[in-house]
């Protein structure tokens, strides 16, 4: 019997215009995996059994009729609970945004694209505290750990969503990415993430955190993005910000075979600065899928961008992300205050001590970076780094135990220096290290280069590269087992 939790949207949509399967059927086995992935890593802020079989059934009415609302009818999704989504609470993580703060009426854009098509809404899934973190732990949901191991971290500020996609609770998922909040936790979970470029996904209400902040598909792979893409990807006139409406699918994009990527030039950076320590397994993993792309005809080269140093533009960062941290906590009293996340509450401190100067001078080290990318990418189409310079560590912690490390942006030198250039990036899985756990590949091109990211993974997901074993399966909470209950 076909595991349905197993089926990515493009094969569950196939499955439903021929009459395999209902969407009933399928948010029922999507819905006890999601209340199984709850119960394992605590994946979910909340699972909407009643909601999501409602839709299910209107899905397959309108299927019965053979008038679907587009390919995403009736597939089920899951929302970051950073996201607005009508009809119920948006915490963002914290005890500081009551549950009846509401009314809760709104659709944030991607939401709305994804209500309007038809998907099937099966549950809001866990961020750290208004997603200011590289992990997922927060006061006010706990701990989310990873599907391999769930001791061990899923990652962050995206990390339940990565966890419900890498554990069948649904095969598309709504992230957002402000220092690589998909990318990071789509590497410790091996699953694909997207940061499109900053604008091609709308966005409201606007991010404290500014430019930085982008909304992004959590899939099982590249093409289910794509087709993500093409639905989320749609103007709203709430985003100022957004780009121009997009001309082509990007699920067309994905063209045949090899020619995906046959005279691609593609830049390899092991480490993106001489000197940055990357554990064996992930530069042996990455290096690999290097090498994969290279017999598929790629033309690849060993080059670094000119970036300014890492501890120069980690800095930069800290500056607008530390800002960020004190805008969006600014309205909160002493005993909220005395209520956030320890960490939280530190970097607002220091973010809420820098000046207007000290902004500025981030901004410039900023367009630095960006024009330092954009000059790389007339030399170069795509850019192959690690996703993460390691595995996933243990749970409940900001670093590695250890480490001497204080802040997560320490163990992600290769993922938020593209948030701030705005590009698009990916992370797709291309191993796994000693103790099983996902290594993650990170591709980047120039901005508004979607395509071609997702283009270059596509290609990866074809030749094998990307193809790594299942976590475990969690057993449905109350399910009758061989033996007993």
């Amino acid at each position: 019997m076909t595991d349905l939790t197993a089926l990515g949207a493009t094969r569950l949509a196939a499955g439903y215009a021929a009459r395999d399967f209902s969407p009933v059927e399928v948010a029922l086995a999507v819905l006890d995996r999601a209340e199984a992935a709850q119960a394992a890593v605590n994946a979910f802020v909340s699972v909407d059994r009643a909601g999501a079989l409602a839709g299910a059934r209107a899905s397959e009415l309108r299927w019965e009729r053979g008038e679907p609302l587009g390919p995403l009818d009736g597939v089920p999704v899951t929302v970051k609970d950073i996201l607005l989504q009508r009809g119920g609470p948006t915490r963002r993580g914290s005890a500081a945004v009551p549950a009846g703060e509401g009314p809760w009426e709104e659709d944030a854009p991607a939401v709305a694209r994804l209500r309007e098509s038809g998907a099937v809404f099966a549950g809001k899934t866990t961020t750290p505290e208004f997603g200011w973190k590289g992990v997922t732990d927060s006061p006010l949901s706990g701990v989310t750990g990873n599907p391999y191991d769930a001791s061990r971290t899923a990652g962050g500020s995206s990390g339940g969503s990565a966890a419900a996609v890498a554990l069948g609770a649904g095969p598309l998922s709504l992230g957002t990415d402000g220092g690589g909040s998909v990318r990071i936790p789509a590497s410790f979970c091996g699953i694909f993430a997207l940061k499109p470029t900053y604008g091609r996904v709308p966005l409201y209400p606007a991010s404290a955190f500014g430019t930085l902040a982008h909304v992004g598909p959590m899939t099982r792979d590249a093409a289910d993005a794509a087709l993500l893409m093409d639905v989320i990807a749609r103007p709203d006139a709430r985003d100022w910000s957004q780009l121009a409406p997009v001309t082509r699918s990007f699920r067309n994009a994905l063209v045949a075979g090899a020619a995906r990527v046959r005279g691609l030039r593609i830049a390899y950076s092991p480490a993106l600065w001489p000197g940055v320590p990357v554990a064996p397994a992930v530069a042996a993993a990455v290096r690999g899928a290097v090498d994969r792309l290279a017999e598929l005809g790629a033309e690849v080269a060993e080059a670094d961008p000119p970036l300014p140093p890492v501890e120069e533009l980690r800095e930069a960062f800290h500056v607008l992300w530390f800002s960020g941290a004190a805008r969006v906590t600014q309205h909160l009293d002493g005993a909220a205050v005395a209520a956030l996340d320890p960490g939280l509450a530190e970097v607002r401190e220091r973010g809420a001590r820098y000046g207007a100067l000290d902004y500025l001078a981030a901004v410039d080290v900023r367009m630095a970076a960006g024009r330092a990318m954009g000059g790389f990418h007339e030399r170069f189409d795509v850019l192959v780094t690690p996703t993460l310079p390691l595995t996933a560590f243990g749970a409940g912690r900001e670093v590695p135990e250890g480490s001497g490390m204080a802040r997560w942006t320490e163990w992600t030198p290769f993922t938020y220096p593209f948030n701030m250039t705005q590009q698009p990036a990916a992370s797709l899985p291309c191993g796994v290290d000693g103790d099983g756990l996902p290594v993650g590949l990170q591709l980047v091109a120039a901005r508004h280069a979607d395509a071609a990211v997702l283009r270059v993974a596509h290609a990866l997901y074809e030749a094998g590269v990307a193809a790594v074993p299942a976590p475990p399966v969690p057993p449905v909470p109350g399910a009758v087992r061989p033996g007993g209950s």
